[in-house]
């Protein structure tokens, strides 16, 4: 039976630790919408297929019905994060562990923004939760690492396939005879199907949180199969689309005009190319970066031809990525460790 919203709301009156950790991950979902629903938009916002206002718009209502119809019907993304480590040594323990998992998240991807740079929230949440969990067990051995090759099979994913797709949309492109008008025409039903996308994609990891909090709560900390309530899909999907409107511009500029110089073609194959990642992602329950596969696929269409790539800052961008794992397992474990001891 899913969990009640009113039996939800008794748990977060009297447990304090779960109350931090609800506030915390809503404050992830608006940051998520923040930082990494632009990426959705980026094409289309810098080839002028949509100004930036509408295209926000436009990804915030996507972006809602992506977390809300997709989870409906198949939440196998949520049930990865959910499963992606144990949490023991007694409920609140756990739960003040989860609160510091989420801070790390916050702090992560706050720096991200604050250089530029398109991060993924989904690995972030991943290394915090599993550096939290590492610092309450006192090993590794709290890592389900059949859930952790999951996500690892995921980010490969995202970047070869996106750099792939992305690429190869725009080889078929090329030989296709049409103005730039209709490109850009065409680059807008494709930001709004890749912003569904980044819904159903990342609004799923979040709604896993929710009901690991939700489980460390009543005390039980293993895996185990649960249904999503419909009330728990509407407040990730507002949360997310209520960053999303709160912009995003720097991160669509570092992609969309610093990383790689876009005309309509290269704009509409890197959606074409990331929806394509996205869908299969989610339909085998994969939980994708939709940034690494977004940004990749950009990568893909300029570098194919038409597009200028500044490699430079593709690989400052890489870096980021490559130290997205260690440093926010690293800033989970110790800020679970802080706060164990308060």
């Amino acid at each position: 039976m899913p969990l009640s919203f009113w039996a939800f709301l008794h748990q977060v009156q009297i447990n304090p630790p779960l109350l931090g950790t609800v506030l915390l991950t809503l404050a992830v979902l608006l940051v998520n919408g923040w930082t990494d629903a632009p990426n959705a938009i980026a094409g289309a916002v810098v080839t002028g297929a949509l100004p930036f206002r509408r295209a926000v718009l436009l990804a915030a209502v996507c972006n809602f019905l992506g977390v809300l119809c997709v989870t409906s019907v198949n939440a196998s993304v949520a049930e990865t994060v959910y499963s992606i480590a144990a949490f023991s040594g007694g409920s609140k323990a756990a739960l003040t562990a989860l609160c510091a998992a989420m801070v790390s998240i916050v702090l992560w991807a706050c720096l991200a923004w604050l250089f530029g740079i398109p991060t993924s929230e989904s690995h972030a949440l991943v290394a915090g939760v599993s550096g939290a969990a590492t610092a309450l067990e006192g090993s590794l051995s709290c890592i389900r690492w059949d859930c952790w090759a999951r996500v690892g099979a995921g980010l490969l994913l995202s970047a070869a396939a996106g750099f792939w797709a992305g690429r190869a949309a725009q080889r078929r492109l090329l030989d296709v005879k049409v103005s730039p008008r209709t490109l850009r025409m065409a680059q807008i039903p494709a930001a709004a199907c890749s912003s569904f996308l980044h819904g159903a994609q990342d609004g799923q990891k979040f709604i896993g949180v929710f009901l690991l909090g939700s489980a460390l709560a009543r005390g039980r900390g293993d895996e185990q199969t649960f249904l999503i309530p419909l009330w728990l899909m509407l407040l990730c999907a507002g949360f997310m689309a209520l960053g999303t409107l709160m912009g995003g511009k720097k991160i669509i500029f570092t992609v969309g005009r610093e990383m790689v110089a876009l005309g309509p073609r290269e704009g509409l194959s890197a959606d074409l190319g990331s929806i394509a990642c996205l869908l299969a992602g989610t339909l085998l329950g994969l939980p994708l970066s939709t940034t690494h596969t977004r940004t990749c696929a950009l990568l893909g269409a300029g570098s194919s031809g038409g597009g200028q790539v500044r490699w430079r800052v593709a690989g400052r961008v890489a870096l980021a990525w490559a130290l997205t794992f260690p440093g926010c397992m690293a800033v989970g474990y110790w800020m679970a460790k802080v706060f164990l001891a308060l």
